[in-house]
């Protein structure tokens, strides 16, 4: 299937592991120019080296800025639009699990993790909207299954997975048809240096009773997977597909719906 993505210009935030990752080089693999967004520089340069021995050099840039940081943002986006004079499709995907498993987090650890969350997705869609007007793109979140449902993922997550939810849907509505906004809700997706390598190394066998009780399919999701329903997200092959939440966890919260 032709998803006619090549020289589209993509920016990934989160991007310089798992998901993100695979997300820039899945479309990169298509054709398509992609920024990276990701905050740790020397990351960021190791993903350019291995790069440049197999996509070309002008069809990607690595941007080092803490999306977070709206200052920063704009000026690394600035930097962006001198180099593509547009963009046509921005993949919002920052995202950290981590937190406390308190039922109501200290004001200092919600306000960080409601940052990461949902505030890295805010700050970059309020830089790139007019941008996706001028080139009638579309925009895809990365949210989360804890964000549709409550099934023991830290609360303040949880409540920033579900504000980018409901971003996504006042936004579909409210930019059509110039522009498609869609998200995704990943169940859980192993990675190496993920979190979930982190418990499956302390517990590996409370692990994998775990996604066996509770995801029907029996194992983990893969990167490659959530990249795969993105790419064709953004393609003209998803040109009716707007406002949607897609659901991809094995089965997992099948039976609370």
């Amino acid at each position: 299937m032709d998803l006619n993505l090549k020289n589209k210009r993509i920016v990934v935030t989160g991007a310089s592991r798992g998901i993100g990752l695979s997300i820039a080089e899945s479309f990169l693999k298509e054709g398509a120019r992609v920024a990276l967004f990701a905050r740790t520089e020397s990351t960021l340069n190791d993903i350019r080296k291995f790069f440049l021995g197999k996509y070309s050099e002008n069809n990607f840039l690595v941007m080092a800025c803490d999306v977070t940081d709206p200052k920063a943002l704009k000026e690394n986006i600035s930097k962006l639009k001198d180099t593509w004079f547009g963009i046509d499709i921005l993949v919002a995907n920052v995202g950290n699990g981590s937190s406390v498993p308190e039922p109501m987090p200290n004001t200092e650890a919600f306000e960080i993790v409601f940052n990461t969350n949902f505030k890295s997705a805010e700050f970059v869609v309020r830089e790139l909207i007019p941008d996706l007007i001028e080139s009638e793109g579309n925009i895809i979140f990365i949210s989360s299954i804890a964000g549709l449902e409550a099934f023991g993922a830290p609360t303040d997550y949880s409540v920033a997975k579900a504000a980018i939810i409901a971003l996504s849907k006042n936004l579909a509505r409210k930019l059509a048809p110039k522009i498609r906004v869609n998200c995704i809700a990943p169940g859980n997706v192993y990675f190496p240096g993920g979190s979930w390598d982190d418990k499956i190394q302390k517990d590996p066998e409370r692990i994998q009773n775990l996604i066996e009780s509770t995801v029907p399919m029996k194992r983990f999701g893969s990167p490659e997977e959530i990249a795969d329903l993105v790419l064709f997200l953004a393609s003209e092959r998803a040109s009716f597909i707007t406002g949607s939440c897609i659901v991809v966890d094995g089965g997992q919260t099948v039976g609370f719906h």
